[in-house]
């Protein structure tokens, strides 16, 4: 039987870390050792959006030390990301290029969905426990350096999930100076967050009811509570325990008193002040750090599209429902998406033959769908534009920056003009050539779809293509006068044709 050795890395605001993995469709994945090396890259880039010569320096020598240890332990496959720091970089590409140049090591900047998604897959790793956790409200608090990402679970359905920056890292650079001028550092920490923690208490949590805490990161388990971790789950009384005990003592106590680095133990009290406002505001009964990290996320995502493993949770389902309450906040019509989403689907899956689109692009196609509207909560004169900038603004956990760029593209030029590869840097729109034409596909296929419920009245119950030569037939089932939608359509025919390089003919088949 096959076995891989993955390596997977994570850049970190304050850390670089490393742990190989062994692959196999007997075991799944498993640890083989576990790397870290304590830098503060998020020091500088929080303040001026660059990282020094020499942190660069030290980046690059600690990148090859974990390139030897790879050779050692025989690895084959590695994937290296870099986390909130390297978003914030105001030349990220230059710097990227640089560690290649250096180490021969290629790194992935990850969006903070993207970055949330991996972490979250490393609990859902656990099967049975987050399975149990999720039953009832759960939140999942990931307390990075440089930011804090949230998210909401509801009848085993993730409802939503938010970035802040909130992170510890972060927290202790801006307060540096205060802190020298208080002997309540806690309280000062609770002032800072309290707008950004008020905002997103009064958006997300008016009709949540979150009974459990999911505490991400090796940080928060291994060091803050290694003592209470046996069964790794809390109580609320616990915490705070824990809490009162910590928050009041010095950076050099608690350095000494934990084991740690004291740079590590000047993060301690940010991360608790923040874990507990939000216990708080969630009124959370139990608290479960299931000990995982960013690292055993990218193993498991690797493990997965590798088929050691397959994973018993449907994370495509939390996509949609994420993207579905999207629509819902901007006040789309639910029936409205829903006729055309179903349209999209049904186009896209009679035509196979014609699109080579594969079930990754089915997936971005029904979000398309789901928010091609949500524009015309800011304006109905501008909805193209608008809908464009609220995707492009909006975390959509599971989706990388590209298919994001994608999605927002497509629901662009559904009611806007489409516009030629060339033109689209002029535009502030960066996607390679291959992503370009799946978008004018997805572009081509919501048009019709949108077309067809120009009224809001799903009057259209189905669509049968039948492919004949370059002659695609497309059987409309209706029972009612889409007179309306079909004169429209044919302003939708020629973009059609232009894609596909084929005829498109609309043949109405009427219900008895």
């Amino acid at each position: 039987m096959a076995v891989m050795t993955f390596a997977a890395i994570d850049i970190g605001s304050y850390e670089v870390s490393m742990k190989i993995f062994e692959m196999s469709k007997r075991i799944g994945f498993r640890e083989l050792n576990d790397v870290r090396y304590s830098l503060e890259i998020g020091k500088g880039v929080y303040s001026d959006g660059k990282i020094d010569s020499e942190m660069l320096n030290v980046l690059c020598e600690v990148l090859n030390d974990f390139k030897r240890l790879m050779q050692d332990f025989g690895v084959e496959e590695y994937r290296a990301c870099g986390t909130s720091a390297f978003r914030e970089l105001v030349n990220p590409l230059l710097i990227i290029e640089q560690i290649y140049q250096r180490t021969g090591m290629k790194i992935e900047i990850l969006s903070s969905a993207e970055q949330h998604f991996l972490g979250y897959k490393s609990i859902a790793a656990i099967e049975k426990g987050f399975k149990k956790m999720i039953q009832k409200g759960t939140a999942i608090l990931d307390v990075g350096g440089g930011s804090l990402q949230v998210s909401l679970f509801d009848k085993d359905a993730l409802v939503t999930t938010q970035g802040l920056k909130m992170g510890s890292l972060r927290i202790r650079q801006r307060l540096q100076e205060l802190e020298k001028t208080t002997i309540h550092y806690d309280k000062l920490v609770e002032e800072f967050i309290r707008n950004d923690l008020m905002s997103f208490q009064r958006l997300y949590l008016k009709d949540k009811d979150i009974r459990n805490v999911i505490l991400m990161g090796d940080f928060i388990t291994d060091m803050i509570f290694q003592e209470e971790m046996e069964d790794r789950i809390i109580t609320r009384e616990e915490f705070m325990k824990r809490y009162e005990d910590t928050v009041g003592k010095s950076v050099d106590l608690l350095a000494q008193e934990m084991e740690i680095d004291p740079e590590y133990a000047s993060l301690v009290v940010p991360t608790m002040v923040v874990c507990r406002n939000f216990i708080d505001i969630f009124n959370a009964e139990s608290l479960w750090a299931p000990g995982v990290s960013l690292l055993d996320g990218i193993a498991y995502d690797f493990a997965e599209k590798k088929k050691f493993l397959k994973s018993v949770h449907n994370f495509e389902n939390d996509i949609l429902v994420t993207s579905k309450n999207i629509a819902k906040r901007y006040s789309s019509s639910k029936s409205h998406i829903q006729g055309t989403m179903n349209l999209c689907l049904n186009i896209f899956d009679s035509m196979k033959k014609v699109h080579g689109m594969g079930t990754r692009e089915r997936l971005l196609l029904q979000i398309a769908a789901l928010l091609h509207d949500c524009g015309k909560y800011i304006s109905m004169e501008k909805v193209s534009e608008c809908s464009y900038q609220i995707i492009m603004s909006t975390d959509i956990i599971g989706l990388s920056s590209l298919e994001r760029q994608m999605i927002a593209c497509a629901v662009r030029f559904n009611n806007s003009a489409f516009v030629y590869y060339d033109e689209l840097y002029s535009m502030g729109i960066a996607i390679d050539r291959e992503s370009y034409i799946k978008v004018a596909k997805m572009t081509a296929i919501l048009r019709l779809a949108n077309a067809m419920d120009r009224s809001h009245y799903q009057k259209v119950k189905g669509i049968k293509a039948v492919l004949k030569d370059r002659e695609l037939q497309l059987m409309i089932d209706s029972s009612r006068d889409i007179s309306l939608e079909l004169g429209l359509l044919k302003d939708k025919v020629a973009f059609f044709e232009e894609v596909f390089g084929i005829h498109l003919v609309l043949k109405r088949r009427r219900r008895a």
